[in-house]
Order: structure tokens, then C-alpha cells, then sequence
């Protein structure tokens, strides 16, 4: 089986959230192989692709996932690149329904449906930061904690025995850039699916752009993921679509024997 490591959402090697790319030419494998294959590869994503029809799943080392940006712009990557696909988009089938990758200019962009945010209380299970956001909110996967300023997220400690018990999968912490020509900065945490921070998140920005729209005004976001590793998007809200750019590089690509 072809394998490629793609880093995500940078274009400089060892940044970016790394995804593995496994590329089916028939059918699934089993579900246990392929939760020991992202088990074996150990990264926060391992995305398996069925070529002919073109189908997407995700699994992290220890559980399969409904959505991932970062890996399916990977396999997007390793598509157009090593694969030499022509057409001038491409259109998964996933859990969550089609997702669309195309280039525009030097950009691989995700077209990825909006998800739906609304305001909760903020309870003691989701006490799990040094400070207080100042605003709490849900969308179908994850917390939306926000904060006043761009140091709290740059410092933030999340208490992740406590993060592992939430009823979502996890938290995405965010706050407006100090930094010029930036947006907003954001972190993620998802201990109960075995990331206990994922460097750059490209699905949590279906939560963060309609977020920031309402606060900013705007459609077009520049936006930072400020984990250790780094990444850079660029997003823009389209009706009820998010689309989410960045740029990929290879790692490596190979050979897989089972």
C-alpha cells in the first residue's frame, strides 16, 4: 500500500500538523487494521483513501473520527503531487458528507460544510484552564472557549485527565491576534481521543470562522494555530460552507506491507 507523511498547513518541514496518507485502490480494509495502522503510525491523524470511488476516513491511534481538515488536505496534497490526479478538484465522500479540495494559486483550500455554534454555560466540567474564558460555546464536536487576549492562549495549560471526560471530543481555546495582519490564534486540545494538543486543526475553524464573523464582521480570516509546531490558515465563509486554505510538504512517501 502507498503511504505518504505530509506536514499540513505550513510550507516548511518539521511544522504543521503531520497526517499519514494511506491510499486504498479497492476496498476498505478492516476497521481493526486500519485503527492499528494509526496506531503503529502514531500521529494525530492517519487518513485512508479509496480511490475509485473516492471515499475519506480518519483515525487518530485510537479512535476513528467524523471529520479532519489537516489530513485531508494531506491526502489532497498527495494526490495532486505524487499520484499526478489531473482533475482540477477534488471530491470526497465522508461521514460528514462531500468535501471538496482545490487549488487556488499556491493554495490547496477546503471546502467544508459550517458547523452550527451556540452559547452554553460554563460548567465545572469545563473548567479545565488556569483562567476564565469570557465567552463558552458548542458546536457539534467541540467547546468553543474564548479569550480576551492572545498570551492566555499562548499559555494556556489544559488539565487533560479532566479534558479526557468531556461529553465532546474536545476544546478548541481561542482569542484575537496581537500580531499585525493576523485575526485570531487558537489552540486544541482533545485528550479523549488520544491528541492531547493537536498542532494545527483545520476542521475546528468551521466553529472558529462562524465564531469570528460574528464578532469581526467580516468573511475573510488570516488565522494562526500557535501550538508548539505552528500552522497558518486562510479562511473565508461561504454561505453555509467554510472554506480553509493553507499549503503542504511531504515528509516522506513509501510503502506500506501488511
Amino acid at each position: 500500500m502507498r503511504i505518504y507523511q505530509i506536514d499540513s498547513f505550513t510550507d516548511n518541514l518539521f511544522a504543521g500538523n503531520p497526517a499519514a496518507v494511506c491510499l486504498l485502490d479497492g476496498e476498505w480494509l478492516p476497521e481493526e487494521q486500519m485503527q492499528q495502522i494509526a496506531m503503529e503510525n502514531n500521529l494525530s491523524e492517519t487518513a485512508f483513501v479509496r480511490l475509485d470511488p473516492m471515499e475519506i476516513r480518519w483515525f487518530t491511534p485510537v479512535a476513528e473520527v467524523d471529520l479532519c481538515g489537516h489530513a485531508t488536505l494531506a491526502a489532497a496534497h498527495a494526490l495532486f503531487a505524487h499520484e499526478k490526479v489531473q482533475a482540477r478538484e477534488l471530491i470526497f465522500q465522508s461521514r460528514r458528507g462531500t468535501l471538496k479540495v482545490a487549488y487556488e494559486g499556491d493554495l490547496l483550500v477546503l471546502d467544508f460544510p459550517r458547523d452550527h455554534i451556540y452559547p452554553v454555560d460554563f460548567t465545572d466540567q469545563l473548567d479545565c484552564f488556569p483562567e476564565k474564558p469570557v465567552a463558552t460555546l458548542r458546536g457539534t464536536e467541540e467547546y468553543l472557549l474564548v479569550f480576551e487576549t492572545e498570551a492566555q492562549i499562548a499559555q494556556a495549560v489544559c488539565n487533560l485527565e479532566k479534558a479526557a471526560q468531556i461529553d465532546l471530543c474536545g476544546f478548541i481555546i481561542t482569542a484575537p491576534s496581537s500580531r499585525e495582519g493576523v485575526d485570531f490564534v487558537s489552540r486544541y486540545f482533545s485528550p479523549k481521543y488520544g491528541i492531547d494538543e493537536d498542532p494545527v486543526t483545520g476542521s475546528a475553524h468551521t466553529l472558529l470562522v462562524p465564531y469570528w464573523q460574528s464578532v469581526m464582521g467580516k468573511d475573510t480570516f488570516h488565522a494562526m494555530q500557535i501550538s508548539k509546531r505552528g500552522g497558518t490558515l486562510y479562511c473565508r465563509a461561504e454561505g453555509d460552507r467554510i472554506k480553509i486554505g493553507g499549503k503542504a510538504v511531504t515528509f516522506f512517501a513509501g510503502e506500506l506491507f501488511l
